[in-house]
């Protein structure tokens, strides 16, 4: 068997494909997350575990573990700058992560490795800004390099008449920062500005704190025209709690609130290191930075002439290879023994396609639990076709993590009103009032699933409130895990909210299966060639 070492191993998704091919030996595996790191002890027991890549003695590993013959994983790459401008984040924080992934295979020279990830991780949004200490690397590898405007915040009422003092205000950043639990607490109110009725909810269920920073404050920023903005939705909140005009605070909570997030993403900036090479007002605010390619360093630190491994990248579908589910995934091979072993070919043709019938028909009349202790059941034996999703899937007795979560009386109205396919967007407008934009919603919230059809790639169903397709209620961590194609027996751990997330992060073991075994084929003839 080949020794193989899976790094961000999540709750073990991917290890499991390559284990079901009977080829490989999983001997080490790592994951920084608690719980997935439970899910994956639990399922894995064998495995030596390690929490964090980056402080992993590599020599260590191998004296114990002797020489690595594959190394798996998928590092972290969710992308920069724009893709995050819903978030509270400037940047993404996994540079530091996928430079990990790099220096594993270095250290470990493995005969093949396997790089599983996103699609859109050659896309615009998927490159690292430039940081201090990078540039002798970037011109090593010969990385091309893109001007980049990073948005610290977008366009306000009245950022034109900051603009030049904002230009000096930058540097002295954290003269200006609200302490975090008051910056979040105020966020909260201008997510809630469209809607008056959440916004005083949400106001007076943070009185006590609000009320004890206003108190206290006493302008405790620089005097200039920035605090004043601060002042003015200070003022607007104490007025509020005063005779509930929600007027003023409506007005003041958007200048407020964007210079807050530039402050914050500036912070970030300069607390990564990240060179900034001026500003530019012109729609917002935003850094001037250059950037290089994620993929780009990837490949031309590990090959490309700078490294010994022969390199190729596809972008497969899960669908393709046997799971109910549409996921395409970026995948990349390299080898340092010879030629890029051969993607798999499909083994489904699109009108033989697994259904989400296919994948939990069975379990439909088993109403799930609302506890996860309880959520233990008796599978009774059914008849099933020899080699159909279930000949795979049901191999256990008992089906466990069967459960959902409470339905709240409007979420059950929701469900009530959607058919087959139908999504949040398709509701009536009276069930869309207790979300601030019910426009910008995502069509992939409240999403009822297709019986007969193959499911779109499945995320955390319980934060997009996913719906039965033939029931009016949430999907279970089960019920998910089967759509992406866990077997019975594959146990999750960890409270709701972890074990969902679990299953949206995982590699789906049956797609994992197909690449597993072009790793095999590949290795198995390089070692007859050898003998």
């Amino acid at each position: 068997m080949y020794k193989t070492v899976d790094l961000f191993a999540g709750a073990g998704g991917l290890s499991l494909g390559f284990q079901l091919t009977e080829a490989f030996e999983i001997v080490a595996a790592a994951e920084n997350n608690p719980n997935a790191l439970k899910t994956y002890k639990r399922n894995h027991p064998k495995t030596k575990l390690y929490k964090d890549v980056r402080t992993i003695k590599y020599g260590k590993l191998q004296k114990d573990l002797g020489p690595i013959d594959v190394v798996i994983g998928g590092p972290p790459c969710q992308g920069f700058s724009n893709a995050n401008r819903q978030k509270a984040q400037a940047i993404s924080q996994n540079n530091t992560l996928v430079k990990a992934y790099v220096k594993a295979i270095q250290k470990l020279q493995p005969k093949v490795f396997v790089m599983e990830n996103v699609s859109m991780i050659k896309s615009d949004t998927h490159r690292f800004y430039c940081a201090g200490g990078d540039e002798a690397m970037i011109k090593e590898l010969g990385l091309g390099l893109i001007e980049h405007k990073a948005v610290l915040t977008e366009k306000f009422p009245g950022l034109d008449e900051l603009s030049t003092l904002l230009q000096n205000a930058l540097s002295l950043y954290s003269q200006y920062l609200w302490p975090e639990a008051i910056y979040n607490d105020i966020n909260v109110l201008y997510k809630r500005k469209h809607n008056i009725e959440k916004l005083k909810a949400s106001a007076d269920k943070r009185k006590a704190r609000l009320s004890r920073f206003i108190e206290k404050t006493h302008l405790a920023y620089p005097h200039d025209e920035i605090t004043n903005r601060f002042v003015a939705v200070f003022k607007a909140i104490k007025q509020y709690y005063e005779n509930g005009d929600t007027d003023a605070m409506v007005e003041t909570l958007e200048p407020a609130v964007s210079l807050q997030r530039m402050f914050r993403h500036y912070k970030e900036l300069h607390d990564n290191d990240i060179t900034i090479n001026g500003f530019d007002f012109t729609n917002g605010v935003c850094a001037l930075v250059k950037s290089y390619s994620v993929i780009d360093y990837i490949k031309k630190s590990l090959g490309d002439g700078h490294g010994p491994y022969h390199i190729d990248e596809k972008v497969l579908n899960a669908i393709d290879y046997g799971v109910p589910q549409y996921r395409e995934r970026f995948i990349l091979f390299g080898s340092r023994i010879g030629p890029v072993p051969a993607f798999p070919e499909k083994t489904v043709l699109s009108e033989h396609y697994r259904t989400v019938k296919d994948a939990i028909g069975d379990i439909e009349d088993i109403e799930p639990s609302q506890d996860p202790q309880k959520a233990i059941f008796p599978l009774k034996p059914i008849e099933f076709p020899e080699g159909s999703f279930l000949a795979y899937a049901r191999d256990s007795k008992q089906l466990y993590n069967h459960f959902n979560t409470s339905t709240s009386k409007v979420a059950q109205e929701r469900y009530d009103a959607l058919e087959e396919g139908g999504n949040f967007l398709s509701l009536p407008d009276e069930l869309k009032s207790t979300y601030s934009d019910a426009k910008r919603t995502q069509s992939t919230i409240y999403w009822k699933l297709k019986y007969n059809q193959p499911s779109n790639t499945v995320v955390n169903v319980r934060k997009s409130m996913w719906v039965h397709p033939k029931h009016n209620r949430a999907l279970s961590v089960r019920e998910a895990a089967r759509l992406q194609s866990f077997p019975d027996s594959f146990r999750f751990c960890g409270p709701k909210d972890s074990q969902y997330q679990q299953v949206g992060n995982a590699v789906p073991p049956l797609f994992a299966k197909e690449i597993a075994k072009s790793i095999a084929t590949y290795l198995d003839g390089f070692n007859d060639q050898t003998r």
